[in-house]
């Protein structure tokens, strides 16, 4: 009798925290949907790369872009992401556009 009650008193506190973990996942997910919508509507009129570079930021609490504005350096980088699979004139006419955003 006294082996089960010192093994139910070792047990106990390792069951009360698996309890509490998975009382506070749903909260998690629930503020992970808010994020979500949250997202979904500021992206609202953006698409392709630009709608999921966006997304990908603001899900992952990234400081806006607008906030801190990019070097050149950057935002020839991004350019050329977005860019991907254009050539030639194709190619360089959107750069010009992009870069000059």
């Amino acid at each position: 009798m006294k082996k089960m009650i010192a093994i139910c008193a070792l047990l106990t506190p390792l069951f009360a925290t698996g309890a509490f973990a998975q009382g506070s996942a749903p909260a998690a997910a629930n503020s992970q949907q808010d994020k979500m919508k949250a997202c979904n509507t500021q992206a609202s009129g953006k698409k392709g790369d630009e709608r999921k570079t966006f997304m990908k930021d603001c899900l992952s609490n990234k400081p806006a872009a607008a906030a801190a504005p990019m070097t050149q350096q950057e935002k020839m980088s991004a350019c050329s992401k977005q860019g991907k699979g254009k050539k030639g004139d194709d190619y360089k006419s959107f750069m010009k556009d992009c870069l000059s955003k």
